[in-house]
């Protein structure tokens, strides 16, 4: 059996360019799917959005912390995605201190939704937003996924049992 494919899609980033100097020495980056998975095995995780309680105190957190455990496993990039802008991932690793996981945006939801991830979260004034999972990609294909349980039921918390960073981590080091 082939392994599912990461969605082929665009994120629009934003990246340090020390050449433009002043006081924002950034500029816009379009990355494919496959700048971001080609070649390379990642760690992703997805979260509900930045700067929410969860995401904020332990998730994010726990990734950055067990970063280097996951390096050690052969991992190439921890990556952190949400459907929220660049210029949100960036303040938002910036108020946490987070140096090591690589803050994905994917602003207009596009990955999330071709994920079968994509939950409507109005009901509590967020909108369109990411399911809580955690997946192991290789070379673009998706070998392991971690997701949280209630999906198609959108409770009203967001569990985080399944996709931590300690579990991700336990599968690694069994394979």
């Amino acid at each position: 059996m082939t392994p599912q494919q990461v969605p082929d899609t665009v994120f629009h980033t934003r990246v340090r360019n020390a050449a433009l100097g002043g006081d924002n020495p950034f500029e816009w980056k379009a990355l494919t799917t496959a700048d971001v998975f080609a070649g390379k095995r990642i760690v992703l995780f997805a979260l509900p959005g930045a700067f929410t309680p969860a995401c904020s105190d332990s998730h994010l957190p726990g990734y950055e912390r067990l970063h280097a455990d996951f390096m050690a496993c052969g991992i190439d990039r921890v990556i952190c995605l949400a459907v929220n802008d660049a210029f949100v991932m960036f303040q938002w690793a910036r108020s946490r201190n987070i140096e090591k996981v690589f803050m994905l945006p994917d602003g207009n939801g596009a990955f999330t939704r071709m994920m079968g991830m994509l939950v409507d979260r109005s009901d509590h004034g967020m909108g369109l937003r990411s399911w809580r999972y955690s997946m192991l990609v290789e070379d673009g294909a998706i070998r392991q996924v971690f997701a949280e349980p209630g999906l198609r039921d959108n409770p009203d918390g967001v569990p985080l049992d399944r996709s931590s960073a300690e579990i991700m981590l336990e599968y690694l080091e069994k394979e």
